[in-house]
């Protein structure tokens, strides 16, 4: 039988703190990226050049997602949630500590951007087998009509991890001067990591393996083969009904911050409060939107949301170009709500999609296959955009082509609310 509530509220902060903390480690390249690593790391392509590289090196964890969608993926439906959870963790600090140790160009030359690469490519491995394995924590845990509920805890780790990653830049930007900042300054929410990751494996360690796995009596002996054999189709449709979720948030946080700091000369200290602001909104939509699906259903409140996320993307860059603080808190604090509604539903929802045999490689894969394409290509496309029409307004209409695919691939998905996970592992869903 699932778990009573008392057994899940370890589950439950057991897949909180560690998603916090790999979304943490995440986040602060990001924002270290709009703030500093041009300068740091490619100082001699100046301003525009700089941004536009470190924006590429950020995207390189996004082509490692689903590698490690498919490695963590593979170890997770074969041997257990649990262990592959925790050497998910390892990976991900391991290499952010890496990154605050990591010289500049001007001490290793060419050698700091290319180690650079390297790590965050690990960083994107340890991301992409992370995930999954916390949403089947959660949902091979909860009974049927709660699921959602106890989603929406995974789904506030991204949350809780932006907020952290954006307050701790915010307190070393205003607390120190630009020179120390760009210094040394940046490398404290990195190294602080270490503590994080520390905290991390003590809880994740004392979590059990789910009721639902351990009874599943037949493994997939190649889950990756089996899931592109059987489910490819469920995968495609599931990360292309996410694409949008990816997106809007990297170009209203990540792309947002550098455009407005570096070409309209907002205060750096200004986005960054409003990006924390929208950061705690976001997870109280996500909570909201997460418990509504198990009434509504996921499908629902998804196409519901991503509606809502076409609409705004025609709105955030010009409330954005206006550069005048209420309007600009308006798009970016907006834009963050929207989100919430997008992300809530998403932690039970691509779990019910795939059988317990291949669960985690297919519930990993389609998130993190989403996240190449929302994730990794919007700040680049942006850039350019911008570049070419000297305006950010193109950039919106371009976010709303993602939300008019992502809602034609939700068509294309079937309701899974309220469905028995267990009866999943005996039989292939529909499509």
């Amino acid at each position: 039988m699932p778990a009573g509530t008392a057994s899940l509220r370890p589950v439950a902060v057991s897949a909180l703190i560690g998603t916090t903390i790999e979304y943490y480690d995440f986040f602060i390249y990001g924002t270290a990226v709009a703030l500093v690593f041009g300068k740091v790391f490619f100082p001699e392509l100046g301003r525009a050049g700089g941004l536009m590289a470190s924006f590429s090196v950020y995207s390189v964890a996004f082509v490692g997602r689903p590698l490690g969608a498919l490695l963590f993926g593979h170890f997770g439906d074969r041997l257990g949630r649990k262990a592959t959870l925790v050497a998910s963790l390892l990976l991900m600090g391991v290499s952010t500590v890496a990154v605050g140790l990591l010289p500049g160009y001007g001490t290793w030359g060419i050698w700091a951007p290319a180690v650079l690469v390297l790590l965050r490519a690990c960083q994107g491995v340890g991301l992409g087998g992370e995930w999954g394995g916390a949403a089947l924590l959660l949902a091979e845990n909860a009974p049927p009509e709660r699921r959602g509920r106890y989603g929406a805890y995974l789904q506030l780790g991204p949350c809780l991890g932006f907020f952290a990653a954006t307050g701790v830049f915010l307190l070393l930007s205003e607390t120190l001067s630009e020179q120390a900042f760009d210094s040394w300054g940046w490398r404290v929410p990195f190294l602080a990591s270490i503590g994080l990751v520390a905290v991390g494996l003590f809880v994740r360690l004392r979590v059990t393996e789910t009721p639902v796995f351990a009874q599943e009596a037949e493994r997939a002996k190649a889950p990756a083969v089996e899931v592109l054999r059987d489910h490819g189709r469920t995968v495609l449709l599931a990360g292309g009904s996410i694409m949008v979720g990816y997106a809007l948030f990297y170009l209203a946080t990540t792309y947002s911050l550098a455009y407005a700091t570096e070409q309209l000369g907002v205060d750096r200290g200004l986005v960054l409060t409003l990006l924390l602001a929208g950061s705690v909104l976001k997870g109280g939509a996500a909570w909201y939107c997460a418990g509504r699906s198990d009434r509504w259903g996921r499908r629902r409140m998804l196409q519901l949301a991503t509606v809502l996320a076409i609409g705004w993307s025609l709105l955030l860059f010009p409330l954005l170009e206006t550069a005048r603080p209420p309007l600009l808190a308006l798009g970016v604090v907006g834009a963050m709500v929207v989100l919430g509604c997008l992300l809530g539903p998403v932690a039970a929802y691509l779990p019910e999609l795939f059988p317990t045999r291949v669960r985690y490689t297919g519930a990993s894969l389609a998130y993190n296959v989403g996240g190449v394409v929302g994730g990794a290509t919007a700040p680049l496309v942006a850039t350019r955009l911008t570049g070419a029409y000297g305006t950010a307004e193109p950039v919106g209409w371009y976010l709303a082509g993602i939300g008019v695919v992502s809602l034609l691939c939700l068509c294309g998905l079937v309701e899974t609310r309220g469905g028995d996970l267990r009866a999943r592992s005996r039989r292939l869903l529909p499509g």
